[in-house]
């Protein structure tokens, strides 16, 4: 199991030429943009999370610029996420 830039890694540095993708599908375009010359097929057409399709660039925008929906976590979730966040941030 990878993230999704775990994922994109794996198949640009792979000599593989075809691969099983088992996530949502809106990764396919990225993954034939980074190598096009591969095959990939997904576990399944109807893996769509229609959460992520529900945000628009203009949406996620307007929330940073106004400070809008506040996500509140319980205290151990939050503090499971801060390390990967932390990680995350070195990076840039």
């Amino acid at each position: 199991m990878l993230s999704t830039d775990g994922m994109i890694n794996y198949v640009e540095k792979s000599d593989a030429k075809e691969f099983v993708i088992a996530t949502e599908v809106g990764i396919l375009h990225r993954l034939k943009k980074v190598k096009p010359q591969a095959s990939f097929y997904p576990l399944s057409e109807n893996a769509v999370c229609e959460y992520m399709k529900m945000i628009s660039l203009e949406q996620l925008r307007d929330a940073l610029y106004y400070e809008r929906y506040e996500v509140k976590v319980p205290d151990e979730v939050a503090e499971k996420a801060r390390l990967p966040i932390r990680r995350m941030l070195e990076l840039t």
